[in-house]
């Protein structure tokens, strides 16, 4: 499966942005699909991730109750919300599918990755 990220791009602090990933192919539905980030400087970590069918989703600690992951299986394309951005939030952002049901923080589990889409929060 092929991953193409979007979205991203400049915000002020407090703003919104949400960001996309379309997949390739008709397997989409039976991959959890991922959100990390890396910020210049620093290790890859892990946003968000949802099940196959939506019906369960994860978020790291520091995005909690302001990010908001999704996924239309219709059209091949999971989503991040972006919230209350804050300057911290700033780096590339990669959508990831594979996955584990019960580890789906953890990036060694997914199998395909995107290109990444840069988003910059200004203080």
């Amino acid at each position: 499966v092929q991953l193409q990220a979007s979205g991203g791009g400049l915000v002020q602090a407090g703003g919104s942005l949400r960001v996309s990933c379309a997949a390739s192919g008709r397997t989409f539905r039976r991959y959890i699909m991922g959100w990390f980030r890396q910020a210049p400087g620093k290790e890859r970590e892990f946003v968000s991730a949802i099940s196959r069918s939506g019906g369960r989703t994860d978020y790291a600690d520091s995005v909690k109750g302001r990010f908001t992951i999704s996924r239309d299986n219709a059209k091949n394309t999971v989503y991040l919300q972006m919230n209350s951005l804050k300057p911290e939030d700033t780096a590339v952002y990669y959508c990831a599918a594979g996955g584990s049901y019960y580890r789906m923080y953890d990036y060694r589990t997914y199998n395909y990755w995107g290109q990444g889409t840069l988003v910059t929060v200004s203080s």
